[in-house]
């Protein structure tokens, strides 16, 4: 086994259509990313588990789907249009921008990281720039005018509690959760596509009576980490960081990293909050409107405490990636393996006929094809010689490939070869749904 690098996983991205960089005919645009064929079923694979897991499987959650644009009282009652910046310094030498919290260097005299010269932060003070992206709606560019790109997608679900609660008819404890895009304007992204000005969000917002939020903080924050074990991530590289006083947000009772070795080092793939009764009196202040919830069993009424797990579905799927790219020397020669857990996998199945030439071999490669791919998402690939087309599907994550050869005509059986261990079986032709479907399902 060789380590695994980013550089390996860039290539591996480009190269077989996972990831490739935005507008790449136009020089790009920096730290924006195009997800591939394969990058795109890697996604929706992903978050068809986590929707399952948190939402179809369980009886205490609801789904909802918020517009990305909101009215901007929303982000005044957030914190976001006050709260939500970051303070930046100027290097005079190179004219680059820079997150004064990242800067190397003792006291006042800090490093510029990329041409070397010394940033006094006497002279050049830090800045506060407000991190969301401004935009207008309607055809006059005014401040009446401007609303934002929403840097969350939690402020989406806090507005719409009321609704859902009314709704659904819901008794607390119950959760909403929603997956979405949101937008920051980081001065420092980088990382591939750990941390980039778009990027998808799974979140949950768990709402809870005060005296029960911190056991059900410790039960989701446990929920959570099992979740991505469950999907095959090495154990030895997820850990947990709970937050120190000093890294708290001023509205959270508790907070919990769930975090990943990557390449570049321990890195957060999801944080689980207790934020307490916060965003819910903020928008009740702000809007006038009553968000408080009425218990009939104590006949009280009060507002919901609320516990958040919410996770990055990009940074996820990077973790992923990571974890399951293995490199093994097989007859003196490497096989790039991507281990991916057979619900992440893009392609469950592959059909390869041995001789393409061979009209007959090729009228029943595609004949099972067709049948396989009812049930199974199926690629059928004549496009290189057997050892070539394995070790492809192999580097894509391809759980089986099924081949059929001469001998197929003779037999009516197909070789099905698992792709970790390489061993092969013969299998009928009409067992071979079944035998997939015992494998898969």
């Amino acid at each position: 086994m060789s380590e695994t690098t980013m550089e390996k996983i860039v290539s591996l991205c480009k190269r077989r259509g996972f990831i490739f960089p935005s507008s790449e005919i136009y020089g790009g645009l920096a730290s924006t990313w195009d997800y591939g064929p394969l990058g795109a079923e890697l996604k929706r694979n992903l978050k068809e588990s986590w929707w399952k897991s948190v939402v179809h499987q369980r009886e205490d959650m609801e789904g909802l789907d918020a517009a990305i644009l909101m009215h901007p009282h929303t982000w005044k009652a957030s914190g976001h249009l006050e709260g939500f910046t970051d303070a930046l310094v100027d290097c005079k030498n190179c004219k680059k921008r820079f997150r004064a919290d990242h800067l190397p260097g003792e006291g006042s005299k800090k490093k510029c990281p990329e041409c070397k010269s010394v940033i006094d932060l006497d002279e050049t003070p830090p800045r506060l720039f407000n991190l969301m992206l401004k935009t207008y709606l309607g055809p006059v560019e005014d401040e009446s005018a401007v609303t934002y790109m929403r840097p969350e997608t939690a402020q989406g679900i806090f507005v719409n509690f009321v609704n859902v609660l009314n709704s659904r008819h819901r008794k607390l404890p119950f959760g909403i959760a929603q997956i979405g895009k949101s937008f920051r304007n980081e001065i420092t992204p980088g990382n591939f596509t750990f941390r980039t000005r778009e990027f998808e969000q799974m979140e949950i917002e768990y709402f809870v009576k005060p005296e029960d939020a911190a056991s059900w903080y410790e039960r989701w924050v446990q929920e959570r980490f099992q979740w991505y074990e469950s999907l095959g991530i090495n154990k030895e590289k997820l850990r947990l960081r709970p937050h120190g006083s000093d890294e708290l947000a001023h509205y959270a009772k508790a907070c919990t990293d769930i975090e990943y070795l990557f390449p570049f080092g321990w890195s957060e793939l999801e944080g689980i909050a207790n934020r307490g009764d916060f965003d819910l009196k903020q928008h009740a202040q702000v809007s006038g409107k009553d968000l408080t919830y009425f218990d009939q069993a104590q006949n009280r009424r009060y507002l919901p405490y609320v516990i958040e797990p919410s996770g990055g579905v990009d940074r996820a799927a990077l973790a992923f990636l990571v974890d399951a790219y293995r490199e093994e020397e097989v007859n003196e020669a490497t096989r790039v393996v991507l281990g991916l857990n057979k619900e992440l996998a893009p392609f469950k199945v592959a059909v390869l006929p041995l001789l393409k030439k061979k009209p007959e071999i090729v009228e029943i490669a595609k004949k099972i094809c067709s049948g396989l791919q009812k049930k199974f998402v199926v690629k059928y690939d004549d496009t290189a010689a057997i050892g070539k087309l394995y070790r492809r599907q192999d580097e894509i994550g391809t759980l089986y490939c099924v081949t059929v050869d001469v001998q197929s005509l003779e037999d009516n059986k197909v070789t099905v070869r698992d792709r970790d261990t390489m061993q092969q079986e013969r299998i009928e032709i009409n067992l071979l749904e079944k035998y997939l479907t015992d494998k898969l399902v």
